[in-house]
């Protein structure tokens, strides 16, 4: 026994040293040494990494060091070159990813679709335009562009749906930094496509973007496959992984769709003595089942009495969206009607409103938030062009009837049939 210990202190403490070291290396690219330098000093001293280490690095810069969350997601395009080769996790082979229909496996079945638009249709056609030009070429590179933006659901399942569970396993700093990528992704995209249409770059200037758009949805494939992936298989559990997959229709699939529902197979697991070791999973089965049927019960308000069937079928036939945010910043409750104009997710359910957000918007959250419950405002409107909708977003600060902050409603409408109405309708249709 005390030799297992021994080997367990050694063990944390060897962890800890190469946690250093990664830190270290992390921040001498930071300082602005070559990546060739900091890699032939990465595979002396460190050797293979795990995707736990490089999960940990990430937050430990961002919290412990104090860099900026957009400077992380820089170098992280950098230390993922000096990574490259060497994850011990590089051909990790797991069952649950190799069936139709599992998140993962269709995350990378996506991906491989992902692959083929950028490396062989959209490279083909920057080809040709970068040395012909012309009008065809051009319409045909919006054409590509136009297919890639579906790209915007595939990450949109990931951090709608995936990073809410690995946010409860305390693992924050790999989401964060891959939420600015997939924006920056998103943003270089339609920023690119902007460019092609009204013709306001050069040539040239549009070959590199198309270049770093390439670039860049190739190397988030890699991040995805050999870090957050494993990562994710590490550490969800077969109920969790079910529910992801239960939920991804209700955001969409990029370029293609699985083959077929995945259904867990629920293997008996080999229980001690006096022990039910299948009592978790169970459990969650049980509690799936409950979530699928109306819940029972009545709720009393000043003006009336309704069942929780009736009120939730209420507030689903409302023609606009409403989330709540309680006075913690917690996503207590959102409606659920046929037509959300933003997906929302069972999974965001408990997470705080800040990690439902893009890193790079989190600022104005905050400081709306701060604003309702220091009392200075109740209310706050926005509103946007979202594809063929003109969308009118409102923030209420809730309150008690003694003024006490109890949280924030948002209310979502697309008003865009209501600025188009003139005159007057008197008669039902």
């Amino acid at each position: 026994m005390s030799e297992l210990i021994n080997n367990r202190e050694f063990g944390a403490q060897s962890q800890g040293r190469r946690q250093e070291l990664l830190k270290e290396i992390i921040k001498e690219l930071h300082q602005g040494k070559s990546v060739e330098e900091v890699k032939a000093r990465f595979e002396e001293a460190v050797g293979d990494v795990t995707v736990t280490e490089i999960s940990a690095m990430e937050h430990a810069l961002m919290e412990e060091e104090g860099i900026p969350v957009e400077e992380v997601q820089r170098l992280c395009s950098v230390h993922t070159s000096i990574f490259k080769g060497s994850i011990e996790e590089l051909h990790r082979s797991s069952k649950p990813e190799e069936q139709p229909g599992h998140p993962v496996h269709t995350f990378k079945l996506e991906n491989r679709e992902i692959e083929r638009l950028v490396n062989f249709k959209l490279q083909l056609h920057l080809d040709k335009y970068r040395k012909d030009g012309g009008a065809e070429l051009t319409f045909k590179l919006l054409e590509d562009l136009n297919l890639l933006m579906d790209l915007d659901k595939h990450y949109s399942r990931k951090e709608n749906l995936l990073f809410p569970y690995l946010e409860k396993y305390g693992i924050y700093g790999p989401t964060t930094v891959m939420w600015g990528v997939d924006d920056g992704i998103r943003m270089m995209i339609k920023e690119t496509k902007g460019k092609l249409t009204d013709g306001s770059a050069d040539k040239e200037t549009v070959c590199l973007d198309l270049e770093r758009i390439i670039k860049e949805v190739n190397e988030m494939i890699f991040k995805e496959e050999n870090i957050l992936l494993p990562m994710a298989l590490e550490k969800l559990t077969e109920d969790e992984w079910f529910s992801i997959a239960k939920e991804s229709d209700e955001i969409g699939f990029c370029l293609t769709a699985p083959e077929q529902e995945w259904i867990p197979e629920r293997v008996p697991l080999q229980a001690t003595p006096g022990e039910d070791m299948n009592a978790d999973a169970a459990a969650g089965a049980e509690q799936g089942q409950q979530e699928d049927q109306p819940s029972q019960g009545f709720v009393k308000f000043e003006t009336g009495l309704l069942s929780v069937e009736q009120l939730e079928a209420v507030m689903n036939h409302l023609p606009v969206d409403l989330t709540f945010i309680d006075e913690n910043d917690i996503v207590r409750y959102f409606s659920h009607g046929k037509e959300r104009i933003f997906a929302r997710t069972k999974a965001v359910i408990g997470r705080t409103v800040q990690n439902c957000h893009p890193p790079q918007s989190v600022h104005i959250v905050n400081q709306l938030l701060a604003d309702f419950k220091a009392g200075l405002k109740d209310v706050e409107d926005f509103w946007i062009p979202f594809k063929d909708k003109f969308v009118y977003i409102r923030y209420f600060a809730v309150r008690s009837e003694d003024g006490r902050y109890l949280g924030t409603l948002e209310f979502t409408q697309n008003i865009a049939p209501i600025r188009e109405l003139e005159g007057q309708k008197r008669i039902m249709s």
